[in-house]
C-alpha cells in the first residue's frame, strides 16, 4: 500500500507530511460509509472556488464579473475536475465499494469529488500556498484556453445594453418559414439608437443569437 501510495505522490508531485490524509481522501463513501472523503471533498470544493477566483481576478483585470464568472464555472465543473483526475490517473487508486465500481472508475462524479478532496487533504496537511501550486499546475492549460472562451453574441448584447442604456434589447419573432419538420425563424431585435436588424436561424433561439451577432456587428462591439 505504502509504495501504491508514493506512485501517487509522484502522479500529483505532493509528499504528504500526514500519508492518512491521502488516504481518506481516495476513499469512497460505498468503500466506508462512515470514514470517507466527503468533508475533504467539501473543503477542497471551497480552497478550489477560491484559487481559480483569485486567479482569474487577477488575470483578467478588464473583464467585468459576468465574463469571469461564466470562466470561472468552466473551470470548476465536475466534468473539468474529472479530466484533470484522470490525466493524473486517479482512478487506479481510488477505493470503491462494489455498487460503485459497476459505474465504473470513470464516473465523472467519484472522479471530480477525489479530486476535491485531494485539495482538501493537500490544504489540511500543508498550507495554501501548497494547494495553489497543485492547482495551478493542473489547471495551467484550462486557464489559457478560458482565454480563448467567448460570450454568446445574446449575452454579450445584454451586457451592453443594460451598461449602456439600462434596458434589455427587446427580440420579435417577424416570420416562420419552411416545412415543419425544418423551420427556418426570422426574428428582429432592437435596442435604443440603433436600426432594427435581422436575423435567421433554425430555431428561435438561433435567429436571437444571429441578430444579436450582426447588431453588435453593426455597432463595432464585436
Amino acid at each position: 500500500m505504502k509504495n501504491y501510495l508514493e506512485l501517487l505522490e509522484k502522479n500529483i508531485k505532493y509528499k504528504f507530511k500526514n500519508i492518512d490524509l491521502l488516504k481518506l481522501s481516495l476513499t469512497h463513501k460505498s468503500y466506508n460509509k462512515d470514514n470517507n472523503n466527503e468533508k475533504l471533498e467539501f473543503l477542497g470544493d471551497r480552497v478550489l472556488g477560491l484559487i481559480i477566483s483569485k486567479k482569474l481576478v487577477e488575470i483578467y483585470k478588464e473583464e467585468n464579473e459576468g465574463a469571469i464568472d461564466k470562466k470561472y464555472a468552466s473551470l470548476v465543473n465536475k466534468k473539468t475536475c474529472a479530466e484533470i483526475a484522470s490525466k493524473i490517473n486517479l482512478k487506479k487508486f481510488m477505493q470503491l465499494g462494489e455498487s460503485s465500481k459497476k459505474l465504473a472508475r470513470s464516473n465523472e462524479k467519484i472522479l471530480s469529488d477525489c479530486l476535491e478532496a485531494i485539495i482538501g487533504a493537500i490544504f489540511l496537511d500543508s498550507d495554501l500556498k501548497n494547494v495553489e501550486k497543485f492547482i495551478l499546475k493542473n489547471w495551467e492549460n484550462y486557464l489559457i484556453r478560458s482565454d480563448l472562451s467567448v460570450i454568446d453574441p445574446k449575452s454579450k448584447l445584454q451586457e451592453y445594453c443594460l451598461k449602456k442604456y439600462k434596458v434589455l434589447p427587446k427580440y420579435s419573432l417577424e416570420k416562420r418559414q419552411g416545412p415543419q419538420h425544418s423551420p427556418i425563424f426570422r426574428v428582429n431585435v432592437t435596442i435604443p439608437n440603433v436600426k432594427k436588424i435581422f436575423g435567421k436561424g433554425n430555431s428561435i433561439k438561433k435567429a436571437q443569437q444571429e441578430a444579436a451577432k450582426l447588431l453588435l456587428k453593426s455597432i463595432k462591439i464585436v
